[in-house]
């Protein structure tokens, strides 16, 4: 099983000592947020120049607020210092984050992340771009040598999954269980992939997890840490999907045996890759997960 791990801090030491532990624990990636912290590229081209080996990536970078071009600028300098390490995950983030908070306008989000990847894809790969869209427009190439750097997108909605297969090499999910998983993300996005003549995309799952000998404790803390996901339009579609109540129900919190079960029922349902993100006794869910992988 390929799993990775999720890493978060309020600065970029904490975010080289968390991936530095990962590294150690045999993990196979870790993987940073862009919210309201670091810059999350830069933070981890610093982390890739002082941590070897492993594979990083972004879960996820906003849409709205950058270029496709300086977006592609920064994820080829990270590539360019990881030697080959970084995958790039992008989404749209929320319309109360882009409109309400940053005064972006949250207008046709499909066509947004249509014309985003038209730029954003090529350049990411290295090749040069010449497109004008109703919203973006880039005409250009960049000079950052580096591999081709693979872009992973949030995707959750048919329409949004159906661009994704289209024009991405897969998508990240949160929240969002292994039912939901089998029955939705992983047929949409692979019909779509295989209609474009594209290969099987990657479907990084990440979910909260829990090492714990009191689940129900567990849950509880997953409830409250995770509250807002249970209120964001596009998570609360998912988790109804998924037959869930909230965030809670969707954390895998238990024994060794409990954990290891949730996390094959996640490949099982079509996951690629996971990425587990602790919220409780952290030290030993790390440990623990290190023991599962192959």
């Amino acid at each position: 099983m390929r799993i990775g791990v999720f890493v978060d801090g309020q600065d970029v030491d904490s975010l080289v000592r968390q991936v530095r532990s990962a590294h150690d624990h045999g993990f196979a990636s870790a993987w940073a947020p862009q919210v309201f912290g670091p810059d999350a590229l830069t933070a981890l081209a610093v982390v890739a120049s002082q941590v070897p080996g492993i594979a990083l990536g972004t879960a996820v970078v906003p849409t709205y607020p950058r270029h496709p071009m300086v977006m592609a600028a920064q994820a080829r300098t990270v590539q360019q210092v990881s030697g080959g390490r970084f995958t790039l995950g992008i989404g749209l983030s929320h319309q109360v984050v882009i409109q309400e908070m940053l005064g972006i306008p949250w207008d046709k989000p499909v066509r947004h992340l249509r014309e985003h990847l038209s730029i954003l894809m090529p350049l990411a790969r290295g090749d040069a771009v010449s497109f004008e869209g109703d919203t973006l427009t880039a005409k250009l190439a960049l000079s950052v040598e580096c591999d081709p750097v693979p872009v992973l997108v949030a995707a959750l909605g048919s329409q949004m999954l159906t661009v994704t297969g289209r024009m991405a090499d897969g998508t990240v999910t949160w929240m969002t269980g292994p039912r939901t998983i089998a029955s939705h993300v992983a047929p949409t996005i692979r019909r779509a992939a295989n209609d474009h003549g594209r290969p099987d995309p990657r479907i990084v799952v990440a979910l909260p997890v829990a090492v714990t000998d009191d689940p129900d404790r567990a849950r509880g803390q997953a409830a409250g840490v995770f509250q807002i996901y249970g209120q964001l339009p596009s998570y609360r579609a998912m988790l109804d999907r998924e037959g869930a109540a909230g965030p809670a129900e969707v954390a895998i919190a238990g024994d060794a045996a409990t954990v290891r079960a949730g996390i094959e029922a996640v490949f099982e349902a079509g996951a690629t890759e996971f990425v587990a993100v602790p919220f409780a006794e952290r030290q030993r869910t790390l440990d623990t997960l290190a023991e599962l992988l192959d």
